[in-house]
């Protein structure tokens, strides 16, 4: 495959990416693919999906929302990334990463996103209704319900959760959202206006998944919780059709299981496309 580092503007920071093409060969169809909470285009799914989706003849766009990693720098010592970022943002960066390959000449592509990515790809197929095919990697189920489900797992903030609630809550009122809070749990560190934002803004997945009329695959490892990562109740509401793929053996990142995730998707979604009576573009 043919890979070029990209830089697509935006209002504020570009979204650095790597855009991937077949080799010797004209692309018949575009993916668009969406990171996880604090990671980039260039660990996990982004990275390892693209080979075998240019085996398909497909162009594949992996980004960097400005809400990447946990905290980066780019050519000042002004900090970003995940910590402060805000899904209002996320959802506008997907569209612009959208628009990037519709100059291109593919207004539609498909979308594959992993965990937070996963949750903003429901949002944006949602928007998007010509979108030919959905691939959810370990999607989390997003809503108001996400910090206090994560937080009892030990994930964001924890046993600590009102604490942190009641000190985010102030730190905004107060004007200081952009000050940074340590968290008992993973991702660590984050602004006081992103853990605020995280309460109340993120897409609910379940309550759109009648909204999704397109064939979706909502893939989860078998060492993930349904409680977060609900693929059956994703299927249960959807409108279009919805394959669920357990990976046996398999943790959130998919780490020594790359092959396995990357043979599921690439097999659904070459027998998707072909069945599809729209093109893939």
């Amino acid at each position: 495959m043919r890979t070029t580092l990209v830089s697509i503007p935006t209002d504020t920071v570009p979204l650095d990416g790597a855009y991937y093409e077949p080799e010797g060969r004209a692309p018949t169809g575009a993916v668009l693919l969406f990171h996880g909470n604090t990671m980039n285009f260039y660990q996990g799914a982004p990275r390892f999906l693209p080979p075998v989706l240019t085996e398909l003849g497909l162009a594949c766009l992996a980004f960097n929302r400005r809400g990447h990693d946990i905290l980066s720098t780019r050519d000042s010592r002004a900090p970003e990334g995940g910590a402060f970022q805000l899904t209002s943002e996320a959802i506008a960066d997907n569209r612009t990463a959208a628009a990037w390959l519709g100059a291109r000449g593919f207004a539609h592509p498909v979308i594959i996103g992993h965990s937070n990515g996963g949750m903003l790809a429901v949002r944006h197929v949602a928007d998007h209704p010509q979108t030919p095919a959905l691939a959810l990697l370990s999607a989390h189920r997003g809503g108001e319900e996400l910090v206090p489900r994560a937080s009892r797992t030990g994930l964001f903030a924890a046993n600590r959760l009102e604490e942190i609630t009641a000190e985010a809550r102030r730190l905004v009122a107060a004007g200081r959202g952009g000050e940074l809070m340590l968290l008992p749990g993973w991702w660590h560190v984050v602004s006081a206006a992103t853990f605020v934002d995280l309460l109340s803004e993120l897409p609910d997945v379940l309550a759109l998944a009648p909204a999704i009329r397109c064939p979706v695959l909502y893939l989860r490892g078998d060492q993930e919780p349904a409680e977060l990562y609900p693929a059956e109740d994703f299927k249960a509401r959807a409108t279009g059709a919805c394959a669920v793929e357990i990976v046996s053996n398999c943790g959130h990142f998919y780490v020594g299981r790359e092959d396995a995730v990357a043979a599921t998707v690439a097999t659904w979604l070459a027998r998707t496309l072909r069945s599809s009576p729209a093109s893939p573009a």
